[in-house]
Order: structure tokens, then C-alpha cells, then sequence
């Protein structure tokens, strides 16, 4: 979504993510890393937000990471069999507007201005050009890619371009793959989710030297009536931004070949460099053996919803 939504209605939404771990056996000792707090972004404003965690943890921290995202840390030092966290979050959603035919700067431009030169000014977005440990340098995405960004192409048509050729032509499963799969391995058998099909997008975009950061959040359970049902609800999602001045970050949705931007069914969650950086919730723990893990997520208008 571009950053500059001011003064647009805003749509007020609650969203509930609960994860249950349950291990076979007894967990001495754990530490965990949450990002389950939406961030405060100038489309999206956090009413509340909260973690309700069983057992309760004998230490707790809040703080912010290097992209500004909130996240939780915590310790359980009491011998315990399960664990439940749940996170609950009202966000109010501002909507940006048809962006398709927004101007933007040729791609070749942006390419330029996130290159390093001696005494040059530093570009921010720069930060996401480089390979990560979920989105390695990939050359065969570079020629997939060169299809979008012909010469001169102004950089969001190119991107929205990008994103809609990979919804076309790469199939929602959520059997295909699991979190660790190779990026090479989604791009030769064309089936993945929302993780995968947001880290080629980002992936792609790299291979051409553009800053391409992943986004992590939530969609819509239930879209409002006569709009069809975006893949990836009821679960976490993912997507794209992309950096389009003079518009500013614009994010992409390429399982559903949307701008989240364009209607308020994206909650964002947080955003790095891929989805190593922003994992809802992971950690580390003495014992348990083998464990079964269950997640569920509801996104839901909140009572008496209306423009704001």
C-alpha cells in the first residue's frame, strides 16, 4: 500500500491468531520470540492489541526489532506438558485507492538510485536489495522477470505486471510445499502458498536489483458480499513490497493478484527481509519430544463497523 492515505475512510477490524503447541513429553525450560502485534504503519492504525500466553511465563519482554516491528519475548522455566498463546488485535484500515494507473519512476531509475556510489546519498530501501536465507540470488528469476520490467517500464505497471503473471501462472497447494522448501524447487514445480509465491516475487525483483521487502499478516475471513474469497485466509499470509517512488512502499499480493492497498482486507503484521525475520512465533525448548502444533486465525469486521 502506498504511504500516503490521509483523510481516507478507515475500516475498523478484529483479529484473533491462537497457536497450540502439545508435546509428548515434559518441556523443562523454553524460550520464545513472538511477532503477533500488528505495526503501527500511516494506513493502519493498532486500537488494541495483547497476547494471553498458558502457562504463564516467568519472564517477558516487549521491545521493537531493526524494522520497527513489535515483538514479545518470553521464558517458561516451570516444567510444562503444552503451550497456548493467544494474540488479539483491533486495527483500523484506511483504503488508498485504485493505484494501477499511479505514475512511478522507470525501473531502471530505482535500480540506479539503491546502487552504491562513493559519496552518494543513502537510499533506505536499499536494505532489501540483497539476498536473505529465504531468498537466495536465483539468475533463471532475473529472465522471468525481464518479461514485466521491459526498458523504461515505469516500476509499479512492471511490478503489478510481475505479480499478476505469478498468479497466473503458479498454483495455490497447500500440500506442496512445507516452510524450509527450496525457492528453486517452488519455481520448477509451479505450486506453493502465500509464502512461497511472495518470496519468488521478492526473489524476482532482487534478481533485478530492486528492493523487495515480505510482509507478513492476516486476510479478511470473510470478504465483504459480491467479493470473492482470497486464497489464504483463515491462516497467515504473506505478500510484497516493492519500492515505487514517488508513491513510496506499494505492497502486492501474489496469490490473489491484488494490491492490498486497493481494499481493506490486509492486516499487516510485520515486515523484513523475508519470512525468517517476521515468524509469527518460534523457539527453543529442553525436552518435549515429538509435538503436534495447531494454529488458528479469524479476521473479522469488529461490531458496529463503519467508515471512521
Amino acid at each position: 500500500m502506498s504511504e500516503g492515505t490521509k483523510g481516507a475512510p478507515m475500516t475498523i477490524l478484529h483479529v484473533t491468531h491462537e497457536t497450540h503447541y502439545a508435546y509428548a513429553a515434559r518441556v523443562d525450560l523454553a524460550q520464545h520470540l513472538a511477532h503477533l502485534r500488528p505495526c503501527a504503519l500511516p494506513w493502519q492504525r493498532v486500537a488494541t492489541t495483547a497476547l494471553a500466553i498458558e502457562p504463564q511465563p516467568q519472564h517477558w519482554t516487549e521491545s521493537s526489532d531493526v524494522f520497527g516491528n513489535r515483538r514479545d519475548a518470553f521464558a517458561l522455566y516451570t516444567p510444562h506438558d503444552s503451550l497456548r498463546v493467544v494474540a488479539g488485535s483491533t486495527v483500523r484500515l484506511a483504503r488508498a485507492g485504485d493505484l494501477t494507473d499511479a505514475p512511478s519512476a522507470p525501473w531502471e531509475e530505482v535500480r540506479r538510485a539503491c546502487q552504491y556510489r562513493a559519496g552518494g546519498a543513502f537510499e533506505p530501501a536499499s536494505a532489501f536489495v540483497f539476498a536473505s536465507p529465504f531468498v537466495p540470488r536465483m539468475p533463471d528469476l532475473a529472465d522471468y522477470a525481464a518479461a514485466s520490467f521491459m526498458p523504461g517500464r515505469p516500476v509499479l505497471a512492471a511490478a503489478i505486471d510481475l505479480m499478476r503473471r505469478i498468479a497466473a501462472d503458479f498454483t495455490y497447494d497447500g500440500n506442496a510445499t512445507e516452510v524450509h522448501t527450496p525457492l528453486a524447487q517452488v519455481l520448477r514445480q509451479r505450486r506453493g502458498v502465500c509464502q512461497d509465491f511472495a518470496h519468488l516475487m521478492i526473489a524476482a525483483l532482487r534478481a533485478l536489483q530492486l528492493p523487495a521487502r515480505y510482509v507478513s499478516g492476516y486476510l479478511l475471513t470473510q470478504p465483504p458480499p459480491g467479493q470473492p474469497r482470497l486464497l489464504g485466509a483463515d491462516a497467515s499470509h504473506a505478500w510484497v513490497g516493492v519500492w515505487c517512488p514517488p508513491l513510496g512502499w506499494v505492497d502486492f499480493d501474489p496469490t490473489n493478484a491484488v494490491l492490498p492497498g486497493t481494499a481493506t482486507t490486509h492486516v499487516t503484521l510485520a515486515i523484513g527481509r523475508d519470512y525468517g525475520d517476521v515468524m509469527p512465533l518460534r523457539g527453543v525448548i529442553r525436552g518435549g519430544g515429538e509435538h503436534s502444533l495447531s494454529v488458528a486465525v479469524s479476521v473479522v469486521p469488529a461490531e458496529g463497523d463503519g467508515p471512521q
